[in-house]
């Protein structure tokens, strides 16, 4: 679950892959937070702005699917009590799922903002130090962890290698190993690598940082990880619909959206030559797509195995931003960013566990989540009085031609709406 702005080299590799969908207009779904199959934008006294706006969305949605997602969903609270939500979705998909913006998704390294709160409240409640080193609380798990403190594990400046691009880990992301994996050995994989630099002397995204950060939270409170989620965030907060999947299981049945990716045969005829021989991914047959809902997600642990829907996904923003989860020091320091691509004056910037995304609109504040079969964005304004989530059923498709672009727009689209404001021009 790399950032889908900081995909990591295997996941890059695998998301040049072309997936071949044909869909027509009438061959399309569109649901919504109204009741299911009621097009909210069309609601009697929505104003005017709104219904452009959901409108908008609704066609740039319509243009992703025909570019080959899946399908695609969107919510975004006005910050006016209202609520903007679509959903759309390939034919095909139908006879799996009836695709909805109040759906249950796979919310990848969305899991990392609910990561970087737990520890700091542990650092608010004195219990453990962002200066601390891992080797204190990880000792011999982490190499140079004397060297590493717990704020280079948040902001991906620990150097470390990041399991994701081992081919042992990446067959466990695509379902080809079932067997189980602990985070002490995902950890005992990275540590198979050379450091990729100095610790803290650069910036790269590392799902192997927030594995160590999972095992250092249930080290110093000597609680599971689903357990201190569901005390200090979920129950709180009265999210739902949220929890930490521990297996490729849906907790709620059909409640969770359905994922694909590519089949084997196209996935071989678009991997680069350096990839493993064989790879594919395991699930059943659909078209040229394989189901991948039912994957388990235990590689993912405490770097992105949360299942969420979009409601509760921004009710948790919304309270972060509030003050609801943090006093005001440690969100300062929350939001206390390094520059993710230097020179680059529209880079995306990374706090602890949050980015600082640069929309065409203004910035938002947020992540990404990528897993097999979902890719996730979800931001609030500074104020937190609004917010948006934007969810495609599909990862490794998303590089395939026109279809990241297509995604790109809808993201805009949505963040623009969020803010009040037309997506520009330029960026349409």
């Amino acid at each position: 679950m790399p950032s889908r702005r900081a995909c990591s080299a295997v996941c890059a590799s695998l998301t040049a892959l072309a997936a071949l969908v044909c869909v027509t207009p009438d061959a399309v779904a569109l649901n919504d937070s109204a009741p299911r199959g009621v097009d909210s934008s069309r609601l009697a006294g929505r104003p005017a702005g709104e219904d452009a706006a959901a409108r908008q969305l609704a066609a740039l949605m319509q243009k992703e699917v025909d570019a080959g997602v899946p399908g695609v969903a969107v919510r975004v609270e006005l910050g006016n009590g209202r609520t903007i939500s679509l959903a759309r979705q390939a034919a095909w998909t139908r006879r799996d799922h009836k695709l909805s913006a109040h759906d249950q998704f796979r919310m990848g390294s969305n899991t990392k903002t609910m990561i970087g709160v737990l520890v700091l409240q542990l650092v608010a409640e004195h219990k453990v130090s962002l200066q601390d080193r891992v080797e204190k609380w990880l000792p011999g798990l982490v190499p140079g962890g004397g060297n590493i403190t717990l704020k280079m594990l948040l902001n991906h400046t620990s150097g470390l290698f990041d399991y994701i691009n081992d081919p042992g880990i990446l067959a466990r992301v695509t379902g080809a190993d079932t067997s189980s994996v602990t985070p002490e050995e995902l950890l005992a994989v990275s540590a198979q690598y050379p450091p990729l630099f100095t610790p803290g002397a650069e910036y790269a995204y590392s799902n192997t940082n927030y594995a160590a950060l999972g095992l250092v939270l249930e080290k110093a409170t000597g609680q599971d990880l689903a357990t201190l989620l569901q005390r200090r965030i979920i129950r709180p907060l009265g999210l739902h619909d949220t929890y930490l999947a521990t297996s490729g299981a849906s907790r709620d049945g059909d409640k969770l959206a359905d994922g694909y990716e590519p089949d084997a045969e196209h996935l071989a005829q678009l991997l680069p030559p350096e990839a493993p021989k064989g790879t594919a991914f395991a699930g059943p047959a659909r078209g040229d797509h394989v189901l991948v809902t039912l994957l388990n997600p235990e590689w993912a642990w405490a770097a992105g195995a949360i299942v969420s829907t979009p409601a509760d996904e921004q009710r948790f923003l919304r309270a972060l931003a509030f003050g609801r989860l943090l006093p005001p020091a440690q969100l300062a320091e929350m939001k206390t960013t390094v520059v993710e691509t230097p020179g680059d004056p529209d880079s995306a910037r990374y706090g602890l566990g949050i980015e600082r995304y640069l929309s065409p609109c203004g910035p938002v504040w947020g992540h990404t989540g990528a897993v097999p079969g979902y890719s996730s964005q979800n931001y609030t304004d500074e104020t937190g009085k609004r917010s948006v989530t934007v969810v495609a059923t599909t990862l490794f498709g998303m590089r395939a031609e026109g279809v990241g672009a297509a995604d790109r727009k809808v993201v805009d689209a949505a963040v623009c709406t969020m803010l009040g404001k037309s997506l520009p021009a330029d960026a349409n």
